[in-house]
């Protein structure tokens, strides 16, 4: 029968002197030693097998023996498996050390110990880990963290080794944590917490107050992902900071529900500071005559211009807007109010460029386009190519002259925002075909195309045709100016409650129509 020797050396000092253990390295303490590691892992080994001789016969052991990471073992020893167990061998060293310090407890108690089953209580755990002196050999700066499954105090085992980096996402139980002083105390696992999100990104524990505080404004899982994404730094701003910023753009006018859509489309605002950042732009808002009821409708519709500098880029900005667009001072709060979005693009490259587009297309002078943008800048938004060449070349088609253009956009800039296959054709046929007028009424009441086809044009052109008091020729487009309740008393002379009624059981009708058609 072959024979295996373990010697040992350089291990750590025992803590307490004694006659016989004076010396760690003595022969009698490395042979006390050996044996119990002997005894402790044949212990460990009973469950798989011991092979007794270098000749024993493979073939009668188990063929499948495997070892902790899954790799199939021989059935002899072997320097790789005395390897494997390097990290058992130090514990083990560890473990008898404290062992012999603990001379006042007794073999009765030291076998009851061990025979513990696995439903011991956590304060029971923390008192024993806090009596192992081992323990304190080896902790180092930091802390050890280990759940209460990396500890069998039935067996003895300890995974700390192989679970110090693991962060389990499908268990949610307490754990301990061990700082460095060697104490445990217990900790509220939140493993189970945004399991998603820490599936597609490096998910810190630390994110997890301030993702549980944008949560009450309705963000998910999936929008933190596209934060990081994003910005990821702002994952990293302090919840405490965070709240303060957001109470007081709620405090300013800005909605609950649009807090989501501001974080989304600018997460940087979580790191702008209320004093030096947020106030300030405020402050810039209101002097150019925005009313203070407006101001939240203005950062939600821009929040990106709080990352814009007040002196070196948005007072420019203003600047730019009076002396070279020509817009009226007492005219910039309306403009801001109407496209907040003006004050943080290149006003310069999209002034100039429409300018020269309609000066050039339409013979459009100076003062009408600087009329057009107050009324409606969005105008500095719309592509040339893809927005306004196509609408301008729609109402040439239907037999609008260049002037004729002019004097529509004048008066309702907006038509070149409007859609059309679903806006502007069909109302162009509704006027030719059921109200019987020219082309040239529309220069008169350009609003016409403004107005919805199925909500106004068509209900009051059939309610009107229904009492018989259409007026024979062309139908007057005046008559869809007014209010509902101005047009019942001024050309139907009925009860708004009952022009009402008719135009929803038209609405019902249309709908029915449309949906038979497709199916």
């Amino acid at each position: 029968m072959a024979t295996f020797s373990l010697y040992v050396s350089n291990l750590i000092p025992h803590p307490r002197s004694s006659s016989a253990s004076s010396n760690p390295n003595s022969p009698a303490n490395l042979n006390s030693i050996n044996a119990k590691i002997g005894r402790r892992r044949s212990s460990r080994r009973t469950s798989g097998f011991a092979v007794l001789s270098a000749h024993s016969n493979p073939r009668i052991v188990k063929s499948n023996r495997r070892s902790r990471y899954g790799q199939v073992l021989s059935p002899y020893d072997t320097e790789d498996n005395a390897e494997n167990e390097d990290g058992d061998w130090f514990f083990d060293i560890m473990s008898i050390q404290a062992e012999d310090s603990e001379t006042e407890e007794s073999d009765a108690d030291r076998k009851k110990f061990k025979s513990q089953k696995g439903n011991d209580t956590i304060q029971g755990n923390r008192r024993q880990l806090g009596e192992d002196q081992s323990m304190r050999s080896v902790k180092s700066e930091g802390s050890f963290k280990f759940s209460k499954r990396d500890l069998d105090v039935k067996t003895g085992k300890n995974a700390i080794g192989s679970s110090y980096h693991t962060f389990n996402k499908s268990e949610d139980y307490d754990s301990l944590e061990m700082d460095g002083r060697g104490k445990l105390k217990a900790r509220k696992s939140t493993k189970n917490k945004y399991c998603r999100l820490s599936e597609e990104i490096d998910l810190d524990e630390k994110w997890f107050p301030l993702l549980d505080y944008l949560s009450t404004f309705g963000l998910k899982e999936s929008h933190f992902i596209q934060m990081y994404e994003r910005h990821m730094p702002s994952l990293h701003i302090n919840a405490s900071s965070a709240q303060e910023r957001l109470e007081y753009l709620s405090s300013i006018g800005v909605k609950h529900r649009d807090i989501k859509r501001i974080i989304l489309r600018q997460p940087q605002i979580l790191e702008y500071t209320v004093e030096n950042n947020l106030k300030s732009h405020v402050a810039f808002l209101l002097d150019l005559g925005i009313p203070e009821s407006r101001i939240g409708h203005v950062i939600a519709a821009a929040p990106s211009l709080f990352s814009y500098s007040v002196e070196n880029s948005l007072k420019p900005t203003v600047r730019y807007l009076i002396e070279e667009v020509g817009i009226m001072k007492n005219d910039l709060g309306k403009v801001v109010q109407l496209s907040p979005q003006i004050l943080v693009q290149r006003i310069d490259i999209s002034w100039n460029a429409r300018y020269s587009f309609l000066s050039r297309e339409l013979g459009a002078p100076r003062d009408s386009i600087v009329k057009m943008v107050t009324k409606h800048p969005q105008l500095l938004h719309y592509s040339i190519e893809d927005g306004l060449l196509p609408r301008i070349n729609f109402l040439r088609s239907i037999g609008m002259r260049n002037s004729d253009i002019l004097k529509v956009l004048k008066n309702l800039t907006q038509v070149l925002s409007l859609s059309l296959e679903d806006n502007l054709k069909p109302k162009y046929m509704y006027l030719v075909n059921e109200l019987r007028n020219e082309v040239q009424s529309l220069t008169k009441y350009p609003m016409y195309l403004s107005l919805s086809l199925d909500q106004r044009i068509r209900p009051r052109h059939r309610f009107l045709v229904s009492l018989k008091k259409a007026p024979k020729g062309p139908f007057p487009l005046s008559s869809f100016v007014p209010t509902d309740e101005c047009f019942c008393q001024q050309w139907a002379g009925t009860s708004l409650d009952s022009y009402l009624a008719f135009r929803q059981r038209l609405l019902l009708k249309d709908f029915a129509k449309k949906y038979e058609k497709q199916r």
